[in-house]
């Protein structure tokens, strides 16, 4: 599981009462979680739906502990559902979070369209690959502080845009 941390991109900024209605402070930092895959998750077969129900209960599972955490230290968080868009704790807005295009414009990674979804390509694992995305309103560094503390196992990944 890689992730990297992130100011907010100008969409976030601009539709952030649309995805998270309830917050009372702006989203400050976003954490880009991918995890590889074993196989493609370009189509949709049972080997394929078991693999990203699998990777999705792996975030999960470390998406709320992070949550969690950084709520113990009283800012705001959470994380998106990567198979509905849907925030995972907060009241849900009108706007459902494309983990893809967050992706695209946090690391530069391209993405290819199949029908009316969106994949990702990922520079080593191809579209092998499970994006996830959680959003405080911490600042960065306290964000990259509050995932070392509660999943020390993760590795950061780099982008493509610089």
């Amino acid at each position: 599981m890689h992730y990297s941390v992130h100011p907010p991109s100008k969409f976030i900024d601009k539709y952030c009462d649309q995805l998270l209605p309830t917050w009372s402070t702006p989203v400050r930092s976003i954490v880009v979680i991918l995890q590889p895959a074993e196989l493609e998750l370009t189509h949709c077969t049972p080997a394929a739906e078991h693999c990203k129900h699998r990777l999705r209960q792996r975030f999960l599972d470390i998406g709320l502990a992070i949550i969690e955490h950084l709520k113990q230290l009283g800012y705001l968080a959470d994380g998106f559902d990567p198979k509905t868009g849907l925030p995972l704790t907060s009241q849900a807005g009108f706007m459902r979070l494309d983990d893809v295009a967050v992706v695209r414009s946090s690391l530069g990674y391209p993405a290819a369209q199949l029908g009316a979804c969106s994949t990702l390509v990922h520079p080593l694992w191809g579209s092998a690959v499970y994006p996830s995305i959680l959003m405080s309103s911490a600042d960065t560094k306290l964000v990259e502080s509050a995932v070392r503390a509660v999943a020390g196992l993760l590795e950061c990944h780099h982008s493509l845009s610089g």
